[in-house]
This record gives C-alpha cells, structure tokens and sequence, in this order.
C-alpha cells in the first residue's frame, strides 16, 4: 500500500476503497465530478488579496500579513503543502516580525477548495503553533468542510503519484 501514502491513518476499508478506485483508473473522474474546475488564483499578487481576505473575514486581531505567494520549492511529497513563517528583523532599535505564506506551487492548477483549504491551514498556524483541537477548531470555522477537502486533497496527490495531474485542471 504505498501507493497510499498520504492515506496512511485512515481506515482500512477507506484504503480499500481508494485502491479500487486507482486499479479502475477512477479517482481523476471522481475527484473532476466533486470539484469541476480549477481556482483562478494564478499570480502571487492575487494570492495574496486572497489570504488577507480570508484572514480579515476569520481571525481579523492577528498580525498582518506581509507575504502569501506561490513557491515551486516546496516539496508536497515531504508533506508540505504550504507553510507559514513569521520572520523577525531588526529595524533599528525594533524588532519587527513578518507572516509570510508561501503554497506549494502544484496548488497553481487545483480546484479552489483545495487551495482554501491550505490557505486556511497555514493561517490557522499564525494562531495555533500545534496540530492540536483549537487548531483544527479554527480550520473548521473557516472552512466548514475542512476534513472533507483535505481528504479528497490527499486523493488528488494519490492521483498524481499514479497517473499524473488532472488534465481538466491544468
């Protein structure tokens, strides 16, 4: 089963049910009928109009945002789909602290409901230090179908560790 990597902690029958689905060449067409089209989010500017959007509509007392861009540095097959850094610099006398967001650059050409779900993962961070119940409490909040996306968001790297990425998408 290491074609399920990013499955690991789920259920055995889930498993089961994601293995047939690959060995039928279904998941692309599942995954295309639940989420049909790819977000239009394509340079860093609008990203991060996006981020500071979601985060002035959720958690409006945390500090601002500096920079939200796409990094095609980021590895998604060492679990990372995008991070979160709070950079301090000294600026005279001061010392100034930056939230920067950086999302794998793969997400470019996703649906948008997985690119929300990053976004809202990596702002949860600027509350929450830990992957702990007040975390994910505040990543369903502001995105109510938060587990569900990020399920279907771990097919989708299923998806392209086997077959490639979703033409429909690109």
């Amino acid at each position: 089963m290491d074609s399920l990597k990013y499955l690991q902690h789920y259920p055995e029958a889930t498993k089961k049910q994601v293995l047939e689905l690959l060995r039928e060449e279904k998941l692309a067409h599942y995954l295309k009928g639940r989420y049909p089209n790819a977000h239009a989010i394509k340079t860093d500017k609008t990203l991060f109009g996006y981020v500071n959007e979601l985060k002035n509509a959720h958690i409006k007392n945390a500090p601002p945002l500096s920079k939200a861009l796409y990094d095609g540095k980021i590895n998604v097959i060492h679990n990372a789909l995008g991070t979160h850094h709070i950079v301090s610099r000294v600026q005279g006398a001061k010392l100034k602290s930056k939230n920067e967001i950086r999302i794998a650059s793969i997400f470019k050409n996703a649906p948008p409901e997985f690119l929300e779900m990053i976004v809202v993962h990596e702002l949860a961070h600027f509350k929450e230090r830990e992957h702990n119940k007040a975390f994910y409490a505040l990543c369903l909040y502001m995105q109510p179908s938060y587990h569900q996306v990020e399920f279907d968001l771990r097919l989708y790297l299923t998806q392209i560790d086997a077959f490639g990425k979703i033409d429909a998408w690109n």
